[in-house]
């Protein structure tokens, strides 16, 4: 089969698309045809060495995620799995290919209506969007300051604190970025490039009662200071390259909540469950911004990193 092969740690181009054996599911295992595969920021970063969710031993196929068809089972595998559309996580590797084998009770069918690349945009991006809307407690009438608000968790946080009935303020890096925001329900939208960007939310909404922070850095402090007594805050992402750098001394100070969600893996797989069916209903809509085929994953990486994508990156395997 096709497939991407990491044989090294480095920058994208140790990326380099070859030949692999075709998996064979093993008892316990299905084989999925891969028809797109998810791209994350983590697996840039785990790419180039870094620490991460995952322990890494090149050589190997990387990804974690993957959308297709099951097309065999293993030995002990009820058979009438075969043919059902379905995303699945691979464990940590073996997602940038033509197929992979997976733990049966991992994927996830995909539902009628539902086109499979959104399934698969929806896989990591919608689980995490719909757990931290839950965990911060959005409530009608709420000042939410969403960072990174054009990327792939960001875009859905916009959509899912409209729909709670919340005041949205989109931050995003860069005009067309942020162009994008007032179409997905952000009723302000802020470049967080620009130095006043904190000056230009508070002249507009005084404060704000939560920050979904996905940037991490200088822009997560100046998104704390805006927060108003009793205001709660969790983060998602450092597209900065670092965490927010938030003390919990300074939130007892400022009496504001920081969020740390600790979330049972049974609970994850109801929040990705839920986030496909409000897709499926048209209450949800991923933003895949950039599709690149299997043999351009370098290109993938390279485009996330250089902050050139917005919403979702995919790769095109079928």
């Amino acid at each position: 089969m096709r497939a991407i092969w990491l044989r090294e740690f480095g920058g994208p181009e140790v990326l380099v698309a070859g030949p692999a054996p075709d998996p064979v599911p093993g008892p316990g295992q299905v084989l999925i045809d891969v028809v797109h595969a998810n791209i994350t920021f983590i697996e840039t970063q785990l790419r180039a060495g870094r620490p991460g969710p995952f322990r890494l031993t090149p050589p190997l196929i990387p990804g974690n995620g993957v959308g297709g068809v099951i097309t065999a089972v293993g030995s002990d595998v009820d058979p009438a799995l075969t043919g059902r559309r379905v995303v699945s996580a691979t464990g940590g590797s073996g997602g940038y290919a033509e197929r992979a084998a997976v733990d049966a009770s991992a994927p996830i069918a995909v539902p009628a209506g539902l086109a499979l690349d959104a399934a698969v945009a929806l896989l990591a991006d919608g689980r995490t969007a719909t757990m931290l809307i839950e965990a911060v407690g959005v409530r009608p009438g709420d000042r939410v300051l969403v960072e990174a608000a054009a990327g792939g968790v960001g875009s859905l946080l916009v959509q899912l604190a409209t729909r709670a009935g919340a005041q949205v303020i989109g931050a995003a890096g860069g005009r067309r970025k942020v162009d994008l925001l007032p179409g997905l329900g952000a009723e302000l939208a802020v470049d967080y490039l620009l130095p006043e960007w904190a000056e230009q939310v508070r002249a507009a909404v005084g404060g704000v009662d939560v920050v979904l922070d996905g940037v991490g850095g200088p822009v997560a402090r100046a998104a704390f200071d805006l927060l108003s007594p009793g205001g709660r805050m969790v983060s998602f992402g450092l597209a900065s390259g670092e965490w927010a750098p938030v003390s919990a001394e300074a939130a007892t100070a400022r009496q504001v909540t920081v969020i740390r969600p600790d979330v049972p893996p049974a609970r994850l797989r109801a929040y990705t469950e839920q986030a496909l069916a409000d897709a499926a209903a048209g209450r949800l809509r991923p933003l895949i911004g950039q599709r690149f085929p299997l043999e351009r994953a370098a290109d993938a990486h390279a485009a996330i990193e250089a902050r050139a994508t917005v919403g979702k990156t995919l790769l095109d395997v079928a």
